[in-house]
């Protein structure tokens, strides 16, 4: 049986005692105390965790993680860490915001210019969707446009009677409603969505916006994503189904890490925004990833030399 907690408050100042005295190396003190105090020891925890020493207990099981850091851990490799993982964070909420916006634009210029309420229409929808989700999927998007306080939503219904036709009522959608809603299509739209994009197949569409919003929810709560392990992955694409994505299909490791979103969402943009910066910028900013011997970029997915991939270019 799990014992109850007894350990006591520790002040920012014991924080750096204990991290001290268990090997990692803190040389400006108030640098310390300053990012303890403004992010949080246990924020901070999963960014010295690859930096403890681990020790190898039992055969074919994975290595115990210690209290005790590894040598040559150093408490600023940790802070640049954490900036790091903020800012790559940023840019792949840039990219998910082009490409979230144009799914809807699509959804609502597409679908709409035939019924301005085929959202509504179980009819114009996927069987298996209609059956399972659909009732409660409208119960959350017609709750989400009551809470709304956008002005376009307020003057539509000063002059006319709910429910919001497609076009304004998708404005009031998070991604996860969006990518819920791109899963309920019927196979033509689907199908149709996924061409649209230069995606090869409609059930690789579906899998890349579900995976896509699991990882905006991941930044969105500002959590760790540059070694995170995706619990919602996207399909792997087909060896010789598209030439941009073959090093995706041939590279298992990737395909439950970041690389895995980050590489759809670049074969998105490709379309969305040809003229984007956003691979260049993305480049850059793999530049500045911390220089520890217990950091590896790997972590994040990214193949060796994925920036002179053709995707990339």
């Amino acid at each position: 049986m799990p014992t109850p907690y007894t350990k006591p408050h520790m002040a920012v100042p014991d924080q750096i005692a204990l991290l001290r005295g268990r090997g990692l190396e803190i040389t400006d003190v108030d640098r310390a105390e300053a990012a303890l105090t403004r992010i949080g020891y246990y924020r901070l925890s999963e960014y010295w965790r690859p930096m403890r020493e681990t020790e190898l207990v039992e055969a074919g099981k994975a290595p115990v993680v210690r209290e005790t850091f590894g040598a040559d851990a150093r408490f600023a490799d940790v802070v640049d860490l954490y900036v790091f993982d903020k800012r790559l964070r940023m840019l792949i909420l840039d990219a998910i915001e082009r490409v979230e916006i144009a799914a809807r634009v699509w959804c609502a210029h597409t679908l709409g210019a035939r019924d301005p309420y085929i959202h509504r229409d179980w009819r114009a929808l996927d069987p298996e969707f209609v059956g399972k989700d659909h009732a409660a999927w409208l119960a959350r998007i017609d709750a989400a446009a009551s809470r709304s306080r956008e002005d376009f939503v307020a003057n539509f219904l000063k002059e006319y009677a709910p429910p919001l036709p497609l076009w304004v009522s998708i404005e009031c959608w998070d991604f996860g409603m969006l990518s819920y809603f791109v899963s309920g299509l019927s196979t033509p739209d689907k199908t149709a969505m996924a061409a649209h994009y230069g995606v090869p197949r409609r059930e690789q569409l579906v899998s890349w916006m579900r995976a896509i919003n699991h990882v905006r929810n991941i930044c969105a709560h500002h959590a760790r994503l540059w070694n995170r392990v995706l619990v919602d992955r996207p399909k792997p694409p087909r060896e010789a189904e598209e030439p941009l994505l073959d090093h995706l299909a041939l590279y298992q490791q990737a395909h439950n890490r970041l690389y895995a979103v980050a590489a759809p969402l670049q074969f998105l943009l490709r379309t969305v925004h040809p003229g984007s910066s956003w691979s260049a910028r993305l480049k850059d900013h793999f530049q500045t990833f911390p220089g520890s011997p217990h950091l590896k970029l790997a972590a994040t997915g990214f193949p060796r030399d994925w920036e002179a991939l053709p995707l990339w270019n």
